[in-house]
């Protein structure tokens, strides 16, 4: 009895300790790496070390890698485990198994011939041949080369092709002018023989949209344009006559040395003649403009304009029926005149003259324009102007008339009809003026305006 007990403790033990061993070897088994397995080691703690490959024993391009399922199946000897997988021993047949991990995902990819093959998403453990046949497929497009096709198919639709593009620019850059070629263009157009009278149009105006720079129009004197476009005024098509003038006072505005040009040329005498003879009032309008542009800044040309009787051509087409849309121009180029000289002296008394300021000084002296506009009757023309009902023209003639003070003063107390028309003007434009403060405005363009009839009226009833 007692060695049955005994034997049965002994058979008890052994197996706890068979037990105990086939445990051990299964967790070994599990942890065991293979000799011919590619194993990455991921940091978790430390990103700073990145990801540490580890090859053993073999060349990683004679690995053969096992493609574990959901089934478990038998690990063949030197197969390496893809990580993450579960490897047990079979205690049957003495054979290690594996199948797929449960928490793994995979991912599936064709591999052109149909065969689906899959790819442990967590797990990078890749033979380099099979990344390097991956790689391969990608850059030869065999996920899907029909789809491919059609987006290439489309681009080519949208776009040109880049041979196209840069013949076309070769062929721009073949036809880039400077302002100076095509002002020679245009001129050779206007006296081209076969151009008719709307291409030396076109001809004009595109030269009178370049000569407002100062270098085109004074180009244009050098290239003998000047004179081919003051000659142009004496044409007898009054269109040829109208772009000629615009063309005239664009280039000489705000332009000294093609100013002395236009004078020397004879310009000034022509658009007189324009503005004295019966012409339509859009060609008067370009000659006034041309002859504004013309005088202003330059003393020289203002005292030929009152040699050649320019005042007297000013005052009767003031004058002239149906030229009333002209009267403001016209009274806006006398009073610059005026303002000009008055300008010029009182900068004379602030600074230390030099040549240039006194030569300016002696030249505006030579212009005497107050004595010829009373004589001209100016003292009574002006005033008509206050008639108007835009504000615009009541301001220029309320200036214009201050200009003309010291000389048009007794002329404007024995005028009514001043009178009545400055009373008028106060009523309206204090009433104006209230309208602005209620509104906000202190000093607005009534309150200007008001202020310009209130110094009329003191001016005129001064002894």
């Amino acid at each position: 009895m007692m060695t049955r007990r005994i034997m049965q403790k002994k058979w008890r033990l052994g197996l706890s300790i068979a037990l105990w061993l086939v445990s051990v070897h299964l967790i070994c088994a599990h942890n065991e790496k293979s000799p011919t397995a590619l194993s990455i080691k991921e940091g978790s703690d430390d990103h700073s070390k990145g990801e540490e490959t580890l090859l053993e024993d073999e060349d990683s391009e004679d690995l053969e890698v096992f493609r574990p399922t959901d089934k478990w199946q038998t690990l063949k000897p030197g197969q390496a485990v893809p990580a993450g997988s579960h490897v047990r021993l079979n205690l049957q047949t003495g054979q290690r198994e594996v199948k797929m991990g449960e928490e793994e995902g995979l991912k599936y990819w064709k591999d052109g011939h149909g065969r689906q093959e899959t790819m442990n998403m967590h797990s990078p453990s890749f033979t380099a041949e099979e990344l390097k046949e991956a790689l391969k497929k990608f850059k030869e497009g065999m996920d899907d080369p029909v789809g491919t096709k059609q987006d290439e198919d489309a681009v080519r639709t949208q776009f040109r092709p880049i041979d196209e593009l840069k013949k076309d620019m070769e062929a721009l850059n073949m036809f880039v002018e400077t302002d100076i070629q095509v002002m020679r263009r245009l001129l050779n157009q206007f006296n081209n023989t076969s151009s008719t009278t709307e291409d030396k149009i076109t001809a004009l105006l595109d030269l009178e949209y370049l000569v407002h720079q100062v270098d085109n129009a004074q180009n244009l004197v050098s290239m003998g344009g000047m004179q081919l476009v003051i000659n142009v005024l004496n044409s007898t098509d009054i269109r040829l006559q109208e772009s000629a003038a615009f063309v005239l006072g664009s280039a000489v505005s705000s332009n000294p040395s093609v100013q002395v040009e236009a004078i020397e040329g004879g310009a000034l005498q022509k658009l007189l003649t324009l503005l004295a003879t019966q012409q339509p009032i859009a060609v008067k309008k370009k000659a006034l403009f041309a002859v504004a542009s013309l005088l202003r800044h330059f003393p020289f040309a203002q005292s030929h304009f009152l040699k050649l009787g320019g005042v007297q051509v000013l005052s009767e087409l003031f004058q002239t029926p149906g030229t009333e849309p002209l009267r403001v121009r016209i009274i806006t180029v006398l009073y610059d005149m005026i303002i000009e000289k008055e300008l010029i002296s009182q900068v004379g008394m602030d600074l230390i003259p030099d040549l240039s300021h006194q030569e300016r000084l002696r030249q505006y002296a030579e212009v005497s324009l107050r004595p010829v506009l009373v004589e001209q009757g100016w003292c009574s023309l002006v005033p008509e102007i206050l008639a108007s009902p835009e504000h615009d023209c009541r301001e220029k003639a309320l200036r214009t008339l201050l200009a003309m003070m010291a000389q048009c003063q007794t002329q404007y107390k024995q005028n009514p009809a001043l009178t009545a028309s400055l009373s008028e003007l106060q009523k309206q434009y204090q009433e104006l003026v209230l309208t602005e403060q209620d509104i906000g405005e202190q000093d607005g363009y009534f309150a200007e305006i008001l202020a310009l009839v209130d110094s009329m009226v003191v001016k005129m009833h001064r002894v």
